[in-house]
């Protein structure tokens, strides 16, 4: 997947849905891929035309998973791996040629200090909260995270994820720049969805660097090494605004059970009893806002009701 000025940040939420962090910790290499002449345009409004859309494999979760699971590696791509030693390879199974993202570190310490002065206990980096990830957003129908494997590669277990395809910017380009993003619903949809998923699986590491946007302006998650804390709470509260009825219904219906069945191979015990709770404080948010502001304010994807009308 394309990474492009992309810095991680420990135990600082810093996408713009959040805020600006003054953290610098590096995290993963920014990519070799130059951006689009379409991002250099912009005007004083900061409105661009975005460039084409290029055709994309039309393929399910399953068919994309089996690729990455079974493809073979014909090419790898040189660059600082960064802190989490990711890499980009090209597979290939004499139908198909694409690429994916290699990431194999998998770190356990006690007590970890952050740049920033920063310190956790029992902090985990790992391959397997990418895998994790996306599982948990299969669970959901978020459809925002790309597939994530895994998978053995050069003796060592590794998430195996398909590279993004046309990615035309990262949100801190796009901030940076002064784009705009349109004035849609669907657009402010996904932020939402991005900040209630991140609270759910206790992100401790989002940034605007692994926001990665496509010329139809959806916006993709990325790299979830450092998530799935052991916290039975929220970060903060504050960033959630609205969400989705559809991913609302969905998070009522997860259950113990299918977070066993999808998760358990990558997650410790502790870590999947963490979710639930998070899960029942962020529809205690939501219902609460409800209960105040009306579904009209707060839930998104739903008809807006109106008064009624008798006729004469």
């Amino acid at each position: 997947m394309r990474l492009s000025f992309v810095w991680k940040i420990t135990l600082v939420l810093s996408v713009s849905v959040y805020g600006q962090s003054t953290a610098t910790t590096p995290r993963l290499p920014p990519a070799t891929d130059k951006p689009s002449p379409a991002t250099q345009g912009s005007d004083s409004t900061g409105e661009v035309t975005p460039p084409p859309l290029k055709p994309v494999p039309n393929l399910t979760d399953a068919e994309i998973e089996t690729f990455l699971k079974t493809g073979q590696i014909t090419a790898r791509k040189s660059g600082n791996g960064g802190t989490t030693g990711a890499t980009r390879v090209t597979l290939s199974d004499g139908k198909l040629t694409h690429d994916a993202q290699v990431q194999c570190i998998d770190i356990f310490k006690p007590v970890w200090k952050g740049a920033e002065g920063t310190v956790e206990k029992n902090f985990r980096d790992t391959w397997k909260f990418n895998v994790a990830a996306y599982r948990l957003s299969r669970l959901l129908d978020i459809r925002n995270i790309p597939a994530s494997v895994e998978r053995e590669v050069d003796g060592k277990l590794c998430a195996m994820t398909w590279w993004v395809d046309n990615v035309w910017l990262v949100e801190s380009e796009r901030r940076d720049k002064g784009i705009k993003p349109p004035t849609t619903d669907e657009w402010v949809n996904q932020l939402n969805a991005v900040r209630v998923f991140d609270q759910l699986i206790y992100n401790t590491d989002r940034n605007q660097g692994n926001l990665l946007i496509t010329p139809d302006w959806k916006i993709w998650m990325i790299d979830h090494t450092r998530a799935f804390r052991t916290q039975p709470e929220l970060m903060k509260v504050e960033p959630l605004r609205r969400i989705d009825k559809h991913l609302y219904e969905k998070l009522k219906a997860l259950n113990i059970e299918d977070l066993k069945r999808e998760l358990g191979p990558w997650l410790r015990p502790e870590e999947i009893s963490a979710i639930l709770p998070r899960r029942d404080l962020i529809l205690r948010f939501f219902q609460t806002e409800i209960k105040s502001k009306g579904e009209d304010a707060i839930l998104t994807g739903i008809p807006i009701k109106t008064p009624s009308v008798s006729v004469p």
